[in-house]
């Protein structure tokens, strides 16, 4: 029998799995504490896992209302969860090394590369400095934003508070918020400064760090990397197609953008396609949504952000992968050709088996809802989506679920978190390398 405790068995994605459960359990008992909650009202051990799972898992899904159910400390323990959630266990946890000058050892550096999706190690902790500095100025900027925008709303004190809230839960991509009784920022939907600032972090956090890189360093080399052109790409055409459609849609809903003004509806339009990239906040009311936008919302929840970022759903650069496989396919060419690269057939083939993994998961968790939750399928789809691509919209079903709905729903948001990939590889046996080959075999397709 072997070793549990042997170190090989500690395998990057192993380790990765059990410091996010680490995390949330963690969490879990520090939201449990009666200090955590406003009126001396007792949180459950289930309810405590579930919200913290969501923060560390960059979510936003809550069984209770953040802004009026969790006192000072329990919204802080919120936000920190969500920010060790956001850049990483591995990140936060270089950190505090870099800070107490320790230096950072080969095993660290395997999980950070493998808990930023690097092809290598070659420059990692490089990287993950960078991270740290872009993230935490970003969000410093965005919460001394946010308070100048919210003084007009709330006392000085307050304001701050809140800013710093939301520039960390929106960076993340999270989808907490304060402002109470589940109503997210609807309050906000025809106001251009909250729009602005909410969508710049949202797409920023989106992005991912090493498309930031790129970005901030342009003026000094003058290109980008065929990885950063992929997901600007994908992410415009998915941000301006969301836009569209969902304008379109909703256009004559009187019960969404349709009784708002020509600004209301673009501003409530665009931030309803972004927030898809996995944030979670809304400034339209969900559940009075047409079909059709809510099917698009689904479609764009599960694909997500992208590799590398705060984001998550099975990633943009997936998408356009198995997109670019298909169009050669058609076209009857054998290399997948993007930006005039040709993409190595393992990439190919892992972006097939992300997608597949992935669907599965949404489909056999959708299945199991539909029989232990009373409501109508697209809003137990629409929810097992949601906390698969720790996106955090919902229809409302969330705060109403079973038992065994809750515990689904914690699986989506940990596999979304964790990675498909990484997880397959994280409960999975060592396989040793096959010193053979099968004969080829050919099967009719079509």
């Amino acid at each position: 029998m072997k070793n549990v405790f042997a170190i090989k068995v500690w395998t990057p994605p192993r380790i990765l799995a059990l410091g996010y459960a680490i995390c949330i359990l963690l969490g879990t008992f520090l939201l449990m504490l009666p200090v955590a909650h406003q009126g001396g009202e007792g949180l459950s051990f289930l309810n405590a896992f579930f919200t913290a799972t969501s923060a560390t898992c960059v979510t936003g899904l809550v069984v209770v209302d953040t802004g009026t159910f969790f006192s000072t400390f329990g919204q802080v323990v919120i936000m920190c969860l969500i920010q060790i959630g956001g850049l990483g266990f591995m990140t936060i946890a270089t950190l505090f090394a870099l800070v107490f000058g320790r230096r950072i050892s080969l095993r660290e550096r395997l999980v950070l590369q493998e808990a930023m999706n690097q092809g290598d190690m070659e420059g990692i902790v490089r990287l993950i400095k960078k991270v740290i500095y872009y993230s935490f100025a970003i969000e410093l900027i965005a919460a001394f934003l946010f308070t100048l925008r919210l003084m007009a709303d709330f006392p000085l004190g307050q304001a701050m508070y809140y800013g710093a809230f939301h520039a960390v839960s929106l960076f993340n991509n999270a989808g907490f918020d304060l402002f109470g009784h589940y109503s997210s920022f609807t309050r906000y939907v025809s106001d251009p400064a909250f729009n602005i600032i909410s969508m710049a972090l949202i797409v920023l956090g989106g992005l991912g760090f090493v498309v930031l890189s790129d970005l901030i360093e342009y003026r000094k080399h003058r290109k980008l990397s065929i990885h950063s052109k992929a997901v600007l790409w994908m992410t415009s055409i998915l941000l301006v197609g969301g836009f569209v459609l969902v304008f379109i849609f909703e256009f004559t809903n009187l019960k969404t953008i349709g009784s708002l003004s020509w600004d209301g509806k673009i501003w409530g339009s665009l931030f309803q396609s972004v927030t898809t990239r996995t944030a979670g906040a809304n400034t339209l009311d969900l559940t009075q949504l047409r079909q059709a936008t809510l099917f698009l919302t689904i479609i764009l929840m599960f694909i997500g952000g992208s590799p590398g970022s705060t984001a998550g759903g099975v990633k943009t650069t997936t998408i356009l992968l198995i997109v670019g496989a298909v169009i050669s396919m058609v076209k009857g060419k054998e290399d997948v050709v993007l930006f005039y690269f040709r993409i190595n057939k393992d990439r190919i083939y892992k972006a097939l088996t992300i997608t597949v993994f992935s669907l599965s998961l949404v489909i056999v968790a959708t299945m199991v809802l539909t029989m232990t939750e009373a409501t109508d399928f697209m809003s137990v789809l629409f929810e097992a989506t949601s906390a698969f691509g720790t996106v955090g919209l919902s229809l409302g079903l969330t705060p109403n679920l079973s038992t065994t709905g809750k515990l689904v729903i914690c699986l989506l948001m940990f596999a979304g978190r964790v990675g498909m990939i990484t997880l397959v590889w994280a409960l999975a046996p060592k396989q040793d390398k096959e010193l053979y080959r099968y004969p080829e075999g050919k099967i009719m397709i079509g």
